[in-house]
């Protein structure tokens, strides 16, 4: 097992014997472009494999902004990788600053920024951080996926 996916196991995501695994994985320059064709990408690899991908792709474009705005070293670039494993998507932002560990924050009321992890944490089942080989740091979140609910034909209200 090498250590991608002995990190995947050791967050509860185990695969079920005979359960395919899903995956896609790329690499990106880190500047505003590449932070949103991550989520270009991101969802549709999703949208191929036929999963919801409206939360995904807010997830992956905060994780992917974070990691072209405070990963961003000149001349290096950031990875997205995409697990799918049972009913859970998993997703990873690789970027080379180890020494930067993103941390949730309570926002300037006023500030334009400073939410992305809260965004993360609100959409995601969890989320963290695995420091790896100096310089990486890989930033993840797990969302379960579930399959979309049969629209109904009543409006909800009660009556009849």
């Amino acid at each position: 097992m090498n250590q991608r996916t002995q990190g995947i196991a050791e967050h509860g995501t185990r695969p079920e014997p005979g359960c395919a695994v899903r995956n896609f994985s790329v690499l990106l320059s880190s500047t505003p472009r590449g932070a949103r064709l991550a989520r270009l990408l991101a969802v549709d690899t999703l949208r191929s494999w036929g999963l919801p991908h409206e939360r995904a792709s807010h997830v992956v474009a905060e994780l992917a902004a974070n990691a072209a705005t405070h990963g961003r070293l000149p001349g290096r670039s950031f990875r997205i990788t995409l697990y799918v494993i049972g009913a859970t998507l998993r997703v990873e932002v690789t970027d080379t600053r180890g020494d930067r560990l993103p941390a949730s924050q309570v926002p300037d009321a006023e500030g334009e920024s400073g939410r992305g992890l809260l965004l993360v944490e609100a959409l995601s089942d969890r989320w963290g951080v695995t420091e790896e080989r100096f310089p990486r740091k890989t930033v993840w979140a797990e969302l379960g996926l579930s399959a979309p609910e049969p629209e109904s034909s009543r409006s909800g209200v009660g009556g009849d």
